[in-house]
């Protein structure tokens, strides 16, 4: 059961953020403001949810919010700072986009840098717990896929309108097979390792 705030009464921001463990494309992040009594039974932790409800759910949050907003860093970006720094960047980008100003801020996982003068919550797993943290993760989410479903028609081979970017086998067979592109993540690990056996005959 998602809770609708941490504490009752105040402006609460939940963000998160989508695309951390991807080989290629940018870290996208949301930062949501609900209204009180905003209650949708089908909103969850975007990673609990089919595609098809994700995308049910994105215009009704963008249309409900108090305020929303979404914003990325790119693989340039995330080469040169890391990918950790890169996802609070781009939370940090999602919240100076708001235009209702939070009185707190409620992050999923365990890690932030502090924004300005706003108190910040960190909580593990929040996407499955607070109301605003996963509207952001729905809304990070369906917007980082839309983002790399566009990137595949421009480069088809990767089957990004499939896999986002993310490291499965097709994708590291197609980087192997055609190299990689500049929105590939460079500092990431982009081609299987071999492991020991793969040596012996």
């Amino acid at each position: 059961m998602l809770q609708p705030y941490l504490v009752e009464g105040r402006i609460e921001a939940g963000c998160d953020e989508a695309g951390r463990g991807c080989l290629a494309g940018p870290v996208t992040a949301a930062a949501v403001i609900l209204p009180p009594d905003f209650h949708n039974e089908l909103l969850n932790d975007s990673k609990q949810l089919t595609e098809r409800q994700r995308d049910k759910l994105r215009p009704i949050i963008e249309s409900e919010a108090v305020a929303w907003a979404v914003a990325m860093v790119s693989p340039k970006e995330i080469d040169r700072i890391n990918i950790l720094r890169a996802s609070i960047t781009a939370m940090h980008r999602a919240i100076d986009a708001l235009t209702v100003r939070p009185e707190a801020l409620l992050i999923d996982g365990n890690r932030f840098y502090p924004y300005h003068d706003i108190p910040h919550t960190t909580i593990v797993k929040g996407d499955g717990k607070m109301m605003s943290i996963a509207a952001a993760s729905v809304l990070a989410k369906t917007h980082r896929d839309e983002f790399m479903r566009n990137l595949a028609t421009e480069f088809p081979q990767y089957g990004w309108d499939r896999n986002k970017g993310y490291p499965t086998r097709d994708h590291r067979a197609a980087i192997a097979a055609y190299g990689p592109t500049p929105h590939h993540r460079m500092t990431f690990q982009l081609l299987e390792q071999p492991t020991l056996f793969d040596n012996l005959d």
